[in-house]
């Protein structure tokens, strides 16, 4: 286990740690800034919380003027359409095609939906004998 050093709360990383490290050949790292999961050296999640006064790029998709938590996570092109357009909390990221952010609560988030979106974001990423390991388990 990685112990983040940002302000992104207990309550938000650990359910997030235990969707990300559930799924094949997952790891944890510090990112830049927050907690990432990648699979095969690429980010499937990364969580972090954004200070508008320091994470311009972040605050400008995000709409924040405050110091926010928010999960980047990627999208096929049908689930990314259908999310952005679903409008807040879903945000299209800046960068990367298929980057979709989600702003997260301090206490209210629909873990199951995460987990989720989690999944098929490394299954995006992830080599396709790890993704028939993932979809032969749901």
């Amino acid at each position: 286990m990685v112990y983040h050093d940002d302000d992104v709360p207990d309550e938000i990383v650990e359910p997030l740690r235990e969707i990300c490290m559930s799924l094949p050949d997952a790891y944890e790292e510090l990112a830049w800034v927050g907690t990432r999961w990648r699979v095969r050296g690429r980010t499937f999640a990364h969580v972090l919380t954004v200070d508008p006064e320091y994470h311009a790029v972040y605050t400008a998709v995000s709409g924040a003027d405050r110091p926010v938590p928010l999960l980047t996570f990627r999208a096929p092109p049908e689930d990314l359409h259908a999310l952005v357009s679903s409008g807040p909390p879903f945000f299209r990221g800046r960068w990367g095609r298929d980057v979709v952010v989600l702003v997260l609560s301090d206490g209210d988030n629909d873990w199951s939906e995460i987990a989720e979106l989690v999944t098929e974001s490394y299954c995006v990423l992830a080599p396709k004998k790890l993704v028939a390991l993932v979809r032969n388990t749901t």
